[in-house]
This record gives structure tokens, C-alpha cells and sequence, in this order.
């Protein structure tokens, strides 16, 4: 019987944080759920600078291998990766209480028109990611134009 159908179960699966291997992927509103709780467990602070945007995410016990950051439709910063389990079970240890989220986390953040698309960098350290996009210089004031005054 396949206890996907039924709501109560899906319900009940996200209360227990069932996990995501175990989810069926292509039931489009439990992935929206699964990314809503992804980007709610992950805050950031937003930074603007003179010259740049600075985007700060706390990533405690992740390496910056395991850190995905992409733009998406040509304006959207996206933070994600997942923080894996530790299984120590085997060692004849186990877990009395764990606070820790655990799994995929995510953010997005729509860039704002004078973000420098080609001047972005990113770097974790002691577990904090900081992402710097550039912001383009700012245009020209545009000169009047003089026309010249024919004498007829």
C-alpha cells in the first residue's frame, strides 16, 4: 500500500522530519514545503556597503566544499547545501537530545539592478559565509546636447 496518498501521512512525515531520501520528489508541493522550511532555518544578514552588497549566512560545522552559491534567472543569489547527520550510533553512542537542524538549507535573494553580475566572491570562515557582489558603477549624468542655430 503506498501511504503517499494519504495527507495524514505527509503530515505526519514533516512533523517527524522523515528524511528526504524518503520523500517522493515529485510531488511538486512537497518540495515547495521542504525549500519553505529550508530558507526559514537559515537566516542571513543583508549588508549594503558604498561599493557592494555583503550577504552573511551562518554555517556552523559545514566546509565551504559543501556550500553551493549561484545565481539563478540572472538576478537571484542562491545559498544552499545540506548539513548532514553525524552517525556515531556505531561507536556505541547515541544521541539523548538533538537540537541541531539537520539537512538541506537554502536562501535566495533577489540582487538589485546595479549588482555587478561578473564581480562576485564567496568565502566561509570559522563558519560564517560571506558572499560580495560588486555594484556597477553609476551611470554617466548625461550631458545636454547643443544643437546648433542655422541662420536662414
Amino acid at each position: 500500500m503506498d501511504f503517499g496518498r494519504f495527507p495524514i501521512i505527509s503530515i505526519l512525515e514533516d512533523m517527524l522530519e522523515v528524511p528526504e531520501e524518503q520523500h517522493n520528489e515529485k510531488n511538486p508541493s512537497r518540495v515547495y514545503v521542504r525549500d519553505a522550511k529550508a530558507m526559514a532555518a537559515t537566516p542571513a544578514d543583508v549588508i549594503e556597503q558604498p561599493n557592494a552588497y555583503a550577504f552573511v549566512v551562518d554555517m556552523p560545522g559545514i566546509k565551504g566544499d559543501e556550500i553551493k552559491v549561484q545565481i539563478e534567472n540572472e538576478n537571484v543569489l542562491v545559498v544552499s547545501g545540506e548539513r548532514q547527520r553525524e552517525n556515531k550510533e556505531n561507536d556505541g553512542v547515541k544521541y539523548v537530545r538533538m537540537e541541531r537542524r539537520m539537512g538541506k538549507f537554502m536562501r535566495k535573494f533577489l540582487l538589485p539592478e546595479n549588482a555587478d553580475l561578473d564581480k562576485i566572491s564567496a568565502v566561509c570562515h570559522d563558519g560564517v559565509l560571506k558572499v560580495t557582489v560588486q555594484k556597477l558603477p553609476p551611470p554617466e549624468p548625461k550631458k545636454p546636447k547643443t544643437i546648433q542655430v542655422q541662420v536662414a
